[in-house]
C-alpha cells in the first residue's frame, strides 16, 4: 500500500478535442477523480471544460500544457482539424509538451490498420522518444494510466512505496516520542542481547541505529515503539481485552478493556488481563526462594500469542487485535493473514521467521519479547501439551488470523470461583479476580516489584490500577511508609483483615476436589 508523503498537487492535461476519443477523455478524468489515492494528487484539464472566454482556442490549451506536470496523449485513428500551419491540435500540444520537458504518457487505441498516416507519423515519432502503451477498452487505458500516474507519484516523493513499518508516520515528529521510553528499551537491550547502543544516547542516533527514521522523520514503527501517545496517529493499534463467563460472544461482557500505550505497554497490558482472569496456583515459599504461580494457561504460551497478534498485524486495517477469553478458551484476533509461503500446516512445523513489520518486530526481539527462529506457534503447542492441554488452533475468519488457546475441560473454573466467593464474602463484596490473587501472592513485607514478579505481572500501570489501589482501598494491606508514597523504600504488607482473607482463600483451595 503507498504510503503518502508531503501533499502536492499536480496538473494532468489530457489532449484535446478529437471526436473519436471523447468518451476516453472523459472516462479518464472521472477515473481520477474517483481513485481515493489519484484525486488528492492530480487535477485534471479537459479542454471541453474551459468556460466561455476571449482567448483563441489554440492559445488556451497550450498555457494548459505549459502548467501541466504531466501530458496524457490519446491516440487515436484520426488526425483531426488542422490550423493554418497543417498541424492538428493533438500535435501542437505533444511538441509543446515535448519542448517543455513535461511527463508525457502516451497511449494508443486499437491496432495501426487505418489509421491515419499523419496519425501514424505522430506516433512514430513518440515512439522515437518514450515508451508508448495500447489500449483496446477503457479498463485496459485506466489500469495502464494508474500504473503510469502511480511510478511518478512514486518519483515526485509524492508516495513511498515502503513497508507500512518503515514509512515516515504522517504529522508525528521526533517531539511525539518519549526519550525515556527509548532509554528504557536501550537498557533492556544492552542487557538482555548485548545491543551495542546503550541508555543516553540521543534520540535521533537512536532511531536511526534502528533504521526507524524515514527521510529524517519517525516512522510508524518508532511510533508504535516509542511514542508518547502512538493512537493519537494510529487509532486502531490499541487492544481490546474481553472477558466472557460462557463460550460465546454474549452481552453483558462481565470484564472489557480497551488499553492504549506502545506495542511494549499493549502486550504487558492484554497479557496481564488474561493472567488474572484465569485460575492459578499460588505456592509457598517453601517450594523455592520465590513463591510460585501456576496457570491454568502457561503464561509463556499466552504471551507468545498476544505478541504475535501486535507485531504481526497489519496496521493499515482499521481493526483492532481483540483477546478474547472465554470458559473453554482464549482466542486472540489480529488483522491480516498469514504472509505467504506461510500457511496454517506450516505453523505446525517448523518455519521460517516472515514478519510483516520487520523494523517493529527488531526491537521486540532485542528487549526479549520474541525470538527470530520462527518457533512461536511450536512454543504453544508444545506448552499447551506439557500442561495437560488441547494443541493450540489456528484460523482465518472475517479478514482476522485468530489463534485459539484452550483452557482446560474439567470444571475446576466454577469450583474455584464458588470457593473463592464463599471465603471473601464475609469480608468484602468488592473483592476481584485480581485483589484475590495478590491475597494469595503476599507473604510477608513486600515491594511494588516483589509482588509483581510474584503475580508474573509487567505492566506496573495496570498493576497499580487493578491490583494495589483496590486492595489498599479495602484496607486489606496498607503501605509501610504511609507519609512517603512514592519512596524507593516503600514496602507493603497484609492487614488483620488481609491476613484473614489470605487464610480463608488457602483453606478454600485446600478444600477444593483434586482436579
Amino acid at each position: 500500500m503507498p504510503t503518502l508523503g508531503h501533499h502536492t498537487r499536480h496538473c494532468l492535461f489530457i489532449s484535446s478535442v478529437q471526436r473519436e476519443l471523447a468518451a476516453e477523455r472523459r472516462a479518464v478524468k472521472d477515473f481520477v477523480g474517483a481513485d481515493p489515492l489519484l484525486r488528492r494528487f492530480f487535477d485534471v484539464f479537459l479542454f471541453e471544460d474551459l468556460p466561455a472566454s476571449g482567448r483563441r482556442p489554440e492559445d488556451a490549451y497550450l498555457e494548459e500544457v505549459d502548467r501541466a506536470a504531466i501530458y496524457v496523449g490519446l491516440f487515436g485513428h484520426e488526425y483531426g482539424s488542422t490550423d493554418a500551419t497543417g498541424h492538428s491540435p493533438t500535435e501542437r500540444e505533444f511538441d509543446r509538451a515535448t519542448a517543455a520537458r513535461t511527463e508525457r504518457l502516451i497511449f494508443i487505441k486499437g491496432s495501426d490498420t487505418g489509421r491515419d498516416p499523419r496519425m501514424a507519423a505522430l506516433i512514430a515519432r513518440a515512439g522515437s522518444q518514450l515508451i508508448r502503451r495500447r489500449f483496446t477498452d477503457l479498463p485496459q487505458l485506466t489500469t495502464g494510466l494508474y500504473a503510469s500516474l502511480v511510478e511518478f507519484l512514486e518519483r515526485q516523493g509524492d508516495i513511498r512505496l515502503l513497508p507500512f513499518d518503515a514509512a515516515a508516520c504522517p504529522r508525528a515528529t521526533l517531539e511525539d516520542l518519549s526519550e525515556e521510553a527509548v532509554d528504557e528499551f536501550l537498557a533492556r537491550a544492552q542487557k538482555n542481547r548485548g545491543y551495542a547502543v546503550g541508555p543516553g544516547t540521543p534520540l535521533r542516533s537512536a532511531l536511526m541505529h534502528l533504521n526507524l527514521l524515514d527521510d529524517g522523520r519517525p516512522s510508524h514503527a518508532a511510533v508504535l515503539l516509542f511514542g508518547k501517545a502512538p493512537q493519537r496517529f494510529l487509532p486502531t493499534s490499541e487492544v481490546k481485552c474481553l472477558h466472557f463467563h460462557g463460550t460465546e460472544i454474549r452481552k453483558p461482557i462481565p470484564s472489557h478493556q480497551v488499553y492504549k500505550g506502545t506495542v511494549f505497554a499493549l502486550v504487558d497490558q492484554a497479557l496481564d488481563f488474561v493472567m488474572s482472569k484465569i485460575n492459578r496456583r499460588v505456592g509457598t515459599r517453601s517450594e523455592g526462594p520465590q513463591a510460585p504461580v501456576e496457570y491454568e494457561i502457561p503464561r509463556d504460551a499466552v504471551a507468545e500469542g498476544i505478541v504475535n497478534a501486535v507485531v504481526h498485524r497489519d496496521y493499515a486495517s482499521n481493526a483492532s487485535v481483540q483477546v478474547m477469553l472465554f470458559a473453554d478458551r482464549l482466542e486472540i484476533w489480529n488483522p491480516g493473514g498469514l504472509i505467504p509461503p506461510l500457511t496454517f500446516e506450516a505453523l505446525r512445523g517448523p518455519h521460517p521467521s516472515i514478519p510483516r513489520n520487520p523494523l517493529l518486530a527488531e526491537p521486540m526481539f532485542l528487549a526479549r519479547y520474541i525470538e527470530r527462529a520462527g518457533t512461536g506457534t511450536l512454543d504453544m503447542a508444545s506448552l499447551s501439551k506439557e500442561a495437560g492441554l488441547a494443541e493450540p488452533q489456528f484460523r482465518f475468519e472475517h479478514g482476522q488470523f485468530i489463534q485459539v488457546l484452550w483452557r482446560p475441560k474439567v470444571v475446576t473454573p466454577e469450583v474455584t470461583h464458588q470457593a473463592t466467593h464463599q471465603a471473601t464474602h464475609q469480608v468484602t463484596h468488592q473483592a476481584t479476580p485480581e485483589v484475590v490473587a495478590l491475597m494469595l501472592a503476599m507473604t510477608g513485607v513486600m515491594s511494588r516489584s516483589q509482588i509483581q514478579e510474584a503475580l508474573e505481572l509487567k505492566d506496573r500501570v495496570n498493576f497499580r490500577r487493578l491490583y494495589l489501589a483496590p486492595a489498599l482501598a479495602e484496607n486489606l494491606i496498607l503501605r509501610t511508609l504511609p507519609q512517603s508514597i512514592s519512596s524507593p523504600l516503600q514496602r507493603y504488607r497484609l492487614t488483620p483483615a488481609g491476613e484473614e482473607l489470605r487464610q480463608r482463600l488457602l483453606a478454600a483451595r485446600k478444600a477444593l476436589p483434586a482436579s
